[in-house]
Parts: C-alpha cells; structure tokens; sequence
C-alpha cells in the first residue's frame, strides 16, 4: 500500500491568494485518497506585516487555519505544519518543512532575513529549505547550497513552472526533489505530492523521509500533461 502526502497547500484564512477554507482543504484533499498533508501557508512581508498586534497575536493569526485544519480533519488526515518563506528583495519562495510552531513563536519576522542567514538557521533546527516553483517567471536563481532541495514537480495548471528545468538543475546540484500541487482554488485538485510506504505523521517523519529519497514523486494533472511528466523516484 502507498501512501500520499500532498507538501504544498494555501488556506483562505492566511494566504490571500487562497480561496479555499482549512476544512473544505481538508476534505478535498482526504476524498482523494491522501493521508498528509502539510499547510504552506504564505510567511512574507505583504501577509507579516500588515497584521496588527503583538507577535504573539500575530502568530495566533497565522496558526489558526493550521489548528483548525486539525480539528476537522480528525484522524482522517494527518495535517502537518510547513511554511511558504518569501524574503525581501525578491519573489523566490521557499518550502520550509519541519518547521514547528514553537520556533515561529520565538523567532520574530523570518522574512526578513537573508536566504543564507535563514539556511544556516533551519539547518541548526533540522529544517529543510525547498525552493518552489524555482523556475517560474521572475524568479531568481540563488547558489544551490543554500537550498536542501527544489520543488521539481509543482502542479499548478495555471503558471509554465518549467518543471523540467527545474528536475535537471536538482539533479546537476544533487538536491532533494519534491512535488507539490500548490493547491489554491476550488476548481484545482491533488495534482502532487509525494507517495511512500508509510504514512508521514509529523515533520519530523517527514524530514527524514524527504532525506532519506525513499519516495515517489506523484505528478498528475494539466501541468503534467502539458510537460509530458509522470510519477517518478526520488533518487536519482
């Protein structure tokens, strides 16, 4: 039996750009057979700071869809919690996965430090830095031993990700090779994420699943087709 965990999905609660709630994300995601899925809501100075109140508020704001999310999943979906890292100066965005709340508290204003200074950080806590949709439009390219990994597969139908692109650039740097639907709006569907043998519960699982490249990367649906891509391992 395989297991699917979907890395990369907005709630409407946090991210603006997302027009779904935390519970209907749920149920679509469960009603398409995954057991994880870990929230990605955006971190970024147009969300951060626009919010009123203390830090402490803040981040109440911020982790309420992932409790929420929680609570109505039940024991139907193991919900784990990631961010999406935007830093000033640019557009690149970043997948943090294992990421805890306990260090969002006690850690103000991620976004805006540097991407080497952040890198240097989440690899002191045993968090992994991955850099989605790499390849998109006005992104830049950053020196690849500040990331952990990139998103090769991200299945947004509406934006060319040039996922190809970005599976050779993975490769030529030896990162780790994720897939993500970057679920957003009602009318998307699970379109990535990653299979395996065991159901991913925490971060910290996880972590050591994404290092360990014991997966399958899932890839379905128009971006898929339009690149002619298909489900494939994690190691090269």
């Amino acid at each position: 039996m395989q297991f699917k965990t979907e890395l990369h999905a907005h709630t409407s609660e946090v991210s603006p750009c997302g027009h779904v709630t935390a519970p209907e994300v749920a149920d679509r995601f469960i009603a398409e057979g995954y057991s994880s899925l870990v929230i990605t809501n955006h971190y970024s100075r147009y969300i951060i700071d626009n919010l009123n109140g203390t830090w402490r508020e803040k981040m109440d704001y911020y982790m309420y869809p992932y409790y929420l999310m929680r609570e109505h999943a039940g024991d139907r979906l193991h919900v784990i919690l990631g961010c999406e890292l935007r830093f000033e100066g640019n557009i690149n965005d970043y997948l943090i996965y294992g990421i805890t709340e306990e260090f969002l508290r006690e850690n103000p204003d991620l976004h805006k430090m540097s991407l080497r200074s952040f890198a240097s950080l989440a690899r002191e806590n045993g968090f992994l830095v991955v850099q989605a949709h790499p390849f998109r439009n006005g992104i830049e390219i950053v020196p690849p031993e500040l990331l952990d990994g990139m998103e090769t597969f991200n299945g947004t139908p509406s934006y060319d990700g040039r996922n190809a692109i970005a599976d050779a650039w993975a490769k030529r740097y030896g990162l780790i090779r994720t897939s993500g639907s970057d679920f957003h709006n009602p009318d998307q569907y699970g379109t990535g994420g990653i299979l395996t043998s065991a159901a991913i519960r925490t971060g910290e699982e996880l972590v050591a699943v994404l290092k360990s490249g014991d997966y399958t990367l899932h890839c379905t649906g128009p971006a898929a087709e339009r690149e002619g891509i298909v489900d494939y391992p994690a190691k090269y």
